[in-house]
């Protein structure tokens, strides 16, 4: 270290350390090391290196007083309010001094608008997409100000350097550097920023330059949902996991379907709620926590009393071991000793504790192989039983803290045994109308009805389905939802039967009640809206009466299913 010292003072000729410009005074290091015969390898060009890395970082952390974002190098858990998981960041910093310094206010002007509202590891990858895409332009002569005169035709170009660099990588991962930079010129264009493309976006990326993925449909399966012949054994035997600290973290994940991050940032003093239930005169348990990734904070969902009583049990023994200097931030799952110590247990602790437990018990798939688990898959599997009870698409929505339908609809799919139950039920609803003449032996079935047998069959048996309110959504995955809820109706990949009448009654009702107390309170806006509504459930009624099943684009998707 002396010896790095004496060098260093050599090296930089400055009165104090706070004039050092660090990004040249580390060229200039290297340089200096050359000339005076310290080589680029072996450990003593290691140990040099480290030592000027590890000065630069402390004069960095410990004199720059300046606000977090005005720096080339953010440190994440220094900026008020940016989304960390309670497990940690891997990589807590956004290093911006790669970027050129002409457009390199523009991506952190950016970066600061995004940085509150999406995950730091968004942010992380958002900005090493940004990267590639300025510094693949200056590699090849382009010069400032390239991006406000950008084209097509220098997009197509970006498009074949990108392709080749990543062809080993799988569609998914090649898309992000076209999606991410999409949003990032969209945003700066249309917040008018002077670094923006003159030309509309729209007019230089287009839709189908983003590569799909190319994933097996059984190999996504495999991926998300665990077999249940898989997860009960999992929960058969998961009191003999060797960590048993880590049991209770266990049921949580199976009990809500939530992240296991947002699990692991539950805080003991204010995660369980009790609310006074006027309809079963008891009082009900709720789970409370914040959401990390889609930043909803204070998220209240139900779970039962033998899980309420658990994490009773968990809150007391936390609460009597805690205290401000090995637990401030008042986790329940919290690391008393170690290099963990403050900090809440290790996702990757778990995971090697549930496959040792998969070993010894010889959980296996239906291959034969071991099963493979992720914590990921229970949330997965959890939205697909909440599907298969029953639960409305929009209260899974709520449950498992998404911002959107369209999420929760990539999670939810009808397991294939509930399609035949479904299917078995229609038979009994009188879904076709069937005629049986006693004296000819002779049973005739209707022409249209029995059109619409067929194809409700095979639609449920070839395409994806997801039960949504008042029938099943078939829009095909890749598609984002433009409807909500009630909108479905109108929807052409919306299908519905007989099944679904007792559904559209009780709502009518329901909605002629909003309708009078909207009257009586003098919400004209409000009894606009419900009357809309009405005539469309009256309407959609009469119709599935008539028609006994209605799925507007069954015939296209059929096509397209075939194509």
């Amino acid at each position: 270290m002396g010896s790095a010292l004496s060098h260093l003072s050599n090296c930089i000729n400055v009165n104090t350390l706070l004039d050092i410009d660090i990004d040249r005074t580390n060229i200039k290091w290297k340089l200096y090391l050359i000339n005076h015969g310290i080589k680029y390898k072996g450990k003593t060009n290691s140990n040099y290196f480290a030592f000027m890395n590890n000065l630069m970082k402390f004069i960095h952390d410990f004199y720059d007083d300046r606000d977090e974002t005005d720096k080339n190098i953010w440190n994440i858990k220094n900026i008020r309010g940016a989304r960390i998981p309670a497990s940690g960041l891997s990589n807590p910093t956004l290093d911006f001094s790669s970027i050129p310094q002409y457009y390199r206010k523009v991506v952190k002007s950016y970066l600061k608008t995004i940085i509150t509202k999406r995950s730091a590891s968004h942010c992380f990858h958002m900005l090493s997409r940004i990267k590639y895409f300025i510094n693949s332009f200056y590699s090849r002569d382009y010069k400032d100000g390239f991006i406000e005169q950008l084209n097509r035709q220098d997009i197509e170009d970006y498009l074949y350097l990108l392709n080749n660099d990543f062809r080993d990588n799988n569609p998914t991962y090649r898309s992000k550097f076209i999606s991410y930079l999409r949003t990032f010129l969209e945003y700066i264009q249309l917040a008018q920023y002077k670094k923006a493309p003159k030309k509309e976006v729209s007019f230089l990326i287009f839709q189908d330059d983003i590569p799909r993925r190319e994933l097996n449909k059984d190999e996504v399966k495999k991926a998300k949902f665990i077999p249940e012949p898989v997860v009960k054994q999992l929960d058969n035997n998961i009191r003999e996991l060797d960590r048993i600290q880590y049991i209770p973290f266990y049921i949580l994940l199976r009990e809500t379907g939530w992240r296991g991050t947002d699990i692991l940032n539950l805080r003991y003093n204010n995660c369980l709620k009790r609310y006074w239930n006027k309809k079963e005169e008891k009082y009900n348990n709720q789970l409370c926590g914040d959401i990390t990734k889609t930043g909803i904070a204070n998220l209240k969902i139900p779970i039962r009393d033998q899980v309420a009583e658990m994490l009773d049990s968990c809150i007391k023994k936390t609460k009597k071991k805690s205290d401000d200097n090995n637990n401030p931030k008042k986790y329940l799952f919290n690391m008393y000793k170690g290099p963990r110590k403050t900090r809440p247990f290790s996702l990757t602790v778990f995971v090697n504790s549930i496959r040792r437990l998969i070993k010894e018990k010889d959980i296996r798939d239906h291959n034969g192989e071991l099963y493979h688990f992720t914590p990921h898959q229970l949330r997965h599997t959890r939205a697909k039983e909440y599907i298969d009870q029953g639960m409305g698409i929009s209260i899974i929505q709520q449950i498992l803290g998404h911002t959107s339908l369209q999420m929760t609809i990539h999670y939810a799919k009808i397991s294939e045994n509930k399609l035949y139950e479904k299917w078995k039920e229609t038979k009994d609803l009188e879904l076709f109308k069937v005629e049986t003449n006693i004296e000819n032996n002779q049973t005739n079935l209707e022409p249209k009805s029995k059109e619409n047998l067929i194809r409700y069959e095979y639609i449920k048996e070839n395409l994806d389905a997801v039960k949504v309110p008042f029938g099943i959504c078939f829009k095909p995955s890749k598609l984002p939802c433009k409807k909500q809820l009630n909108h479905c109706l109108n929807c052409a990949s919306f299908c519905t039967s007989i099944e679904h009448i007792p559904e559209y009654e009780a709502e009518i009702i329901k909605v002629k009640e909003h309708i009078v107390r909207s009257e009586k309170n003098g919400k004209d806006l409000w009894v606009e809206k419900n009357r809309a509504y009405l005539k469309l459930l009256e309407k959609m009624l009469i119709k599935i009466k008539e028609e006994k099943i209605v799925h507007k684009n069954a015939r296209t998707r059929e096509v397209q299913s075939n194509g």
